[in-house]
C-alpha cells in the first residue's frame, strides 16, 4: 500500500475500525464489562486480523509513527495475546527482530515473560492493540524494563482516553501513543450516521466518569 499520512491517519483508522465493527458503539443501550462497567462502546481489535487490508493499514501506520519518532528502535514486542500479530506485521515492515510479553511469567520451562530476545539495552517499542484502563499495557512496558531493557514508546491501535490510564503511565514515565483514539471515534461515528449527533455528549460523559455510566 502506499505511504500512509500521519494527520490523516486517527480519522482513517476510526472509520475502518466502525466499518468492520471492530468497535460498536450503543450509547442508550450500553455494554456491560467484564469489571461491571457500563458501556456505550465495545471495541473487538482482534477482527482487524481478518481484513488484510485494514491490518496492512495499521501496519504501516505503526511503521510509520515508528520510523518518524523512534528512528533508533532494535526491537518491536507485542503484548500477550492481541498485540502478537501487529507486532509481527510491523517488525516485518521495519526488517527488525521482534518479541512478545506474556501477562505474567511461565510457570514451567524456563519461566520466560518475554518470548523471543530482548537484551539488556536494546531499545524497545511495545505494540499494543487497545489502552482501557492501560494496566496491562504499561505492566508489559514494565517487564521490558525489568529485562534492563528501554521502552522507547507503548504504541496502541486505540485508546479510550481514560485521565486514569494517561496518569498511570505519566507516573512511570512511560511514554505512550496512538494511531486512534475515542474522540475521533465519536467523530468518525456521527459523520457516517452510526449516532445522532445528540448522542455525544452522552459518550463524550462517560469517557469522563466511566463509573456512573448508566447508572
Amino acid at each position: 500500500m502506499s505511504e500512509v499520512t500521519l494527520s490523516s491517519l486517527p480519522k482513517e483508522i476510526a472509520g475502518k475500525l466502525l466499518e468492520i465493527g471492530a468497535v460498536a458503539l450503543r450509547p442508550n443501550e450500553p455494554f456491560t464489562w467484564t469489571s461491571g462497567i457500563k458501556s456505550p462502546i465495545y471495541c473487538d481489535n482482534r477482527l482487524t486480523m481478518a481484513y488484510p487490508e485494514i491490518r496492512d493499514l495499521i501496519a504501516e501506520g505503526f511503521a510509520a509513527v515508528i520510523r518518524a519518532n523512534y528512528p533508533d528502535v532494535q526491537v518491536i514486542a507485542g503484548t500477550s495475546t492481541a498485540g502478537i500479530p501487529h507486532a509481527a506485521w510491523v517488525a516485518q515492515k521495519l526488517n527488525l527482530p521482534m518479541a512478545y510479553i506474556r501477562d505474567k511469567a511461565k510457570g514451567h520451562g524456563k519461566q520466560n515473560q518475554i518470548e523471543g530476545r530482548i537484551e539488556p539495552g536494546q531499545k524497545v517499542i511495545v505494540i499494543e492493540d487497545l489502552i482501557s484502563t492501560g494496566g496491562s499495557s504499561l505492566k508489559a512496558g514494565l517487564a521490558v524494563r525489568e529485562a534492563g531493557a528501554e521502552v522507547l514508546s507503548v504504541l496502541a491501535i486505540f485508546t479510550y482516553q481514560f485521565e486514569s490510564a494517561d496518569a498511570a503511565f505519566a507516573a512511570e514515565n512511560m511514554p505512550i501513543a496512538t494511531l486512534s483514539s475515542y474522540t475521533e471515534l465519536i467523530q468518525a461515528a456521527v459523520e457516517a450516521g452510526k449516532v445522532g449527533s445528540g448522542d455525544v455528549e452522552l459518550l463524550q460523559s462517560w469517557r469522563q466518569d466511566p463509573q456512573s455510566f448508566g447508572r
